[in-house]
């Protein structure tokens, strides 16, 4: 692949450092950088996995015995919850808006996934996931329903706006006086909820909701089964973020990509533009900087994951500068490869998703290169069924020891250690509100 269209001479220069300063930010992938890396890893560790856990985390016993509590014999309304962006951010919604509608003693309608253009979605709910499923397994939880009484039927629903709230919002305070007067609404689940103030049975409602009553189609499931059943075994997958949208979005600065992916990047801008100077330093030793495909390459062998490692690359459509991961991991493998034409080109943006999700709750390992609503979910779901080899790579750390300088053995030792100390203590590997930690 070529990274550097308009100096060669320059490219030169950068591939004959080992591993400086200079390479890691800049994200430039070669053969003496591969040897080189394969070689200092391999001498230092096994297997991250290989490593002895401390902690880990499994569901809370509240949430187990949530539907201990009775439910009211009066509902005080009907809710919709009205979910946008992609799969994993409608469920978060899904999620989140379960929890409300039982700390307001209301009946659950089924939610209504909005149709989005920008993530080439049409399906709906019950095209994703398994609607008698999902109401059977919320049973003592909280009512759910497929159709509303008579005299709702005909009726929309009375609108609450969540969204424009600033602090902590505050549900009983600013939706139940709605849901008491109109009977029926709608709203999409504020980002600044309060959590912790929920009673137990709300916290345990919304975990049931998430973890245990969402399952996806027979027919989904059936294709996630033979895309499953397609990738040799055992097997790792990656959740790798890096497209146009991704990047110009984060506001990063990125030197050394191919002409294309620059382009790209430039077009997803609008008014967007990366930060400069001083301010695009500290913006990415925060964290806030996607890592690229080579960096994650990097990342990945000073863990001392073996370059033979079957790999399903769990990614969107657009990804770029995939070509230098390639040549350091050669056994990738992608839905649009394993699916027949037919079937890839057909399927939404949801379906895609969901396909992404069946796999990656059932690899033998799990690694994320961010923390968006997919990883969250993945990663509590694998605790919930018991699989613990999962593991978000640290951005900030790796932009730390970068800018300090480090380099070969000693940027090995460091990655080593701050993701060895992630791996040990469980950090990130569920998500609190629904999961205890447990000392092994």
């Amino acid at each position: 692949m070529v990274f550097f269209s308009v100096k060669p001479l320059f490219t030169v220069l950068v591939i004959s450092l080992s591993l400086s300063l200079i390479v890691v930010l800049i994200s430039i992938p070669s053969t003496p950088f591969s040897s080189n890396l394969s070689a200092t890893t391999s001498s230092l560790h096994s297997e991250i996995w290989s490593v002895r856990r401390m902690f880990e985390w499994r569901p809370c016993k509240w949430w187990l015995e949530g539907h201990l509590t009775a439910l009211p014999e009066e509902t005080n309304g009907y809710i919709r919850v009205d979910c946008y962006g992609g799969l994993n951010q409608m469920r978060r919604d899904l999620c989140d808006g379960v929890g409300i509608a039982r700390l307001l003693n209301a009946t659950l309608v089924l939610p209504k996934f909005e149709v989005a253009a920008y993530w080439n979605e049409s399906s709906g709910f019950a095209d994703v996931f398994d609607v008698d499923y999902f109401i059977q397994h919320m049973k003592g939880f909280i009512n759910v329903v497929k159709d509303l009484p008579a005299e709702l039927v005909s009726k929309e629903p009375f609108h609450v706006d969540c969204s424009k709230r600033k602090g902590h919002f505050d549900y009983i305070e600013s939706v139940l006086p709605s849901l008491l007067e109109h009977h029926y609404i709608s709203f999409t689940p504020a980002m600044s909820q309060r959590r912790d103030r929920y009673p137990l049975y709300g916290k345990a409602a919304l975990c049931q909701a998430c973890y245990k009553a969402l399952r996806l189609t027979r027919a989904l499931e059936k294709k996630g089964s033979e895309l499953l059943d397609a990738i040799p075994k055992p097997f790792m997958a990656l959740h790798l973020r890096f497209e146009p949208d991704m990047v110009a979005y984060s506001q990063c600065q990125y030197s050394g990509l191919s002409t294309a992916s620059m382009k790209a990047i430039e077009a997803a801008q609008g008014d967007r533009k990366p930060w400069t100077g001083e301010a695009a330093l500290l913006w990415r030793n925060r964290g806030k900087c996607p890592l690229t495909p080579n960096e994650t390459a990097l990342v990945l062998r000073s863990l001392a994951i073996p370059r033979n490692t079957n790999i399903y690359l769990a990614a969107g459509d657009g990804l770029m500068e995939i070509e230098g991961f390639k040549s350091m991991y050669t056994n990738i493998y992608t839905k649009s490869v394993l699916l027949s034409g037919e079937d890839f080109t057909n399927m939404h943006g949801n379906t895609k998703a969901a396909l992404d999700y069946y796999v990656s709750i059932n690899s033998d390992s799990y690694v994320a290169t961010y923390f968006g609503n997919m990883d969250k979910m993945v990663a509590a779901m694998r605790a919930y069924k018991g699989l613990y080899k999962t593991l978000f790579l640290n951005r900030r750390a790796f932009a730390e020891f970068t800018s300090q300088g480090l380099e070969g053995r000693e940027l090995v030792k460091a990655l080593w250690k701050s993701h060895t100390d992630d791996f040990v203590l469980g950090r990130g590997s569920a998500l609190p509100d629904c999961f205890c930690e447990f000392k092994l």
